[in-house]
């Protein structure tokens, strides 16, 4: 699986990246209002789209359903209509202090009030993980709750 690089774009929102195996730069950019935007650029210049492509919210959806995108995902994504709760998908990198520890050690509920609803490993999905669900490098940590707990939660995932 590639490499996903998470990009905060202050007062617009957050750039997700990945590079196709034929080395094309692929994203996609979740403005804090909703709006998502796909584009394609050349590996070397991240900053010039070939295509530039924004979808509503019905666009995504289908597009995420031709994809085969876990149901997890896809319920979870109508969280994102509720005031005041976020949402968001956190990676485990191979350096953070959390792979190979349990949800319980990173005691993210107690400290940040964000609940992980979700750990996406692969082509597995874990659904309401509890507290002794061991992450692993590579997983995808679904979380809910409000957007200062899921940066604090960033952090915790990143640094400790």
């Amino acid at each position: 699986m590639s490499q996903i690089e998470e990009i905060q774009l202050p007062g617009v929102g957050v750039r997700f990246d990945f590079i196709t195996e034929d080395g094309q730069r692929v994203g996609v950019v979740h403005h804090r209002g909703g709006r998502r935007e796909v584009f394609v650029c050349p590996r070397d210049d991240p900053d010039t789209a070939l295509i530039t492509m924004e979808l509503t919210d019905d666009d995504a959806h289908t597009l995420a359903e031709v994809l085969g995108v876990s149901p997890v995902i896809e319920a979870m994504s109508q969280v994102q209509q509720v005031e005041g709760l976020a949402m968001d998908w956190l990676p485990i990198h191979s350096d953070s202090p959390y792979a190979g520890k349990t949800i319980g050690d990173g005691r993210v509920r107690t400290r940040t009030g964000v609940s992980v609803v979700a750990v996406i490993r692969d082509t597995n999905h874990f659904p309401s993980p509890g507290p002794d669900f061991v992450f692993e490098s590579g997983d995808v940590v679904v979380v809910v709750g409000t957007t200062e707990g899921i940066e604090a939660v960033k952090s915790i995932l990143t640094d400790g």
